[in-house]
């Protein structure tokens, strides 16, 4: 027992440091690229423990307090929230191919974004739209599970199916009605994902909720464990079965629809970093989903770089994340298999 626990945490402190690493490599990309210790050196002085002169101080404060921080802490958000909705969701629905999705929170949110886009709307106007919309589609989901079965595990699969259908279907009706010229190429552009308008204070302002929808599923690792011997089992060991299970759906629609809201469709995300988690530490998810956030984290961080950094032009995320996710998840696929039997 001492030997997994030291093992376990010691494979969490690893992800942790490798996390910050690539934070740090992602803060000194871009058109003005900046070394490790100039980045070191700004922090030493932000914190009063070096000096930078004055100039220098307020440039390097521009690019990276203004600029590429908030990006870097957007990924990792968003990141830690779709892997943790998705790791979380697996397990509720003992269904490896489930992702955050499923119930209709991105197809919600989008039309929400795309809406607010049609009706001229300011950013966080678009930002409020998303998340109220992610919550109506899985809301719809929910009722229609609960209406034609009672709530059971196949019913709500399909209830977040017919409204997943249902806002794409008005998805494309917004993107009919664009204008062709000017709304429609902004509808598509953030249709593919984007951390580009991230601000400090919004990603601050999302932080708390954010956090909270993360660590509420962190928290479920145990009663999720419990309920994949069966819900019986599970309520005769104590687990709250329904409580955990509608639990678990309300802190994963908020952290997607929140996770819209700042990026767009960020796809595989959900999917893929769970499998991986699976295939380091086994399907006990009191250890899949810690590793699972982190892993989730550290890959949209490595995909916003590779965005940022592969060519002048910044790549949609969007199209980074199916890029990587697709060979990844061939990759894993058979021991992430191994890992669920």
């Amino acid at each position: 027992m001492r030997y997994w626990f030291s093992c376990f945490h010691g494979q969490l402190l690893a992800l942790l440091l490798l996390l910050i690493a690539i934070a740090l490599f992602a803060l000194s990309l871009g058109n003005y690229p900046l070394t490790m210790l100039e980045i070191c050196r700004f922090i030493g002085s932000h914190l009063g423990l070096s000096e930078l002169p004055p100039e220098r101080y307020n440039i390097l404060s521009n690019i990276l307090l203004d600029v590429r921080l908030p990006r870097v802490l957007a990924a990792i958000l968003v990141g830690m929230a779709l892997s943790g909705s998705g790791a979380a969701f697996q397990a509720v629905f003992r269904n490896p191919l489930v992702s955050p999705g499923m119930l209709g929170v991105l197809a919600g949110a989008s039309f929400g974004a795309t809406l607010g886009m049609l009706l001229h709307g300011n950013w966080f106007s678009i930002q409020l739209l998303a998340f109220v919309f992610g919550l109506v589609a899985v809301g719809l989901g929910v009722a229609i599970g609960f209406i034609f079965g009672g709530g059971s595990m196949i019913t709500l699969l399909l209830g977040g199916m017919i409204s997943s259908a249902s806002f794409s279907a008005l998805l494309s009706l917004v993107k009919f009605a664009a204008d062709p010229q000017d709304e429609l190429p902004s509808i598509i552009y953030w249709l593919m994902g984007s951390l580009g308008m991230s601000n400090l204070n919004e990603v601050l302002w999302l932080l708390p909720p954010m956090l909270l929808a993360v660590l509420v599923l962190w928290s479920f690792g145990r009663a999720l464990d419990a309920m994949s011997m069966g819900e019986d089992e599970a309520r005769a060991l104590g687990v709250p079965v329904h409580l955990v299970r509608y639990g678990v759906i309300v802190a994963a629609t908020m952290g997607s629809a929140l996770s819209v809201s700042i990026a767009g469709m960020v796809g595989w995300v959900g999917l893929v970093a769970p499998h991986i988690a699976r295939m380091l530490v086994g399907p006990e998810n009191s250890r899949l989903m810690p590793v699972s956030i982190m892993l989730g984290a550290i890959f949209l961080l490595l995909a916003d770089s590779l965005a940022r950094g592969f060519s002048v032009v910044e790549i949609p995320i969007g199209i980074v994340t199916q890029c990587l996710g697709l060979p990844l998840f061939l990759l894993v696929l058979h021991r992430a298999r191994k890992g669920w039997n």
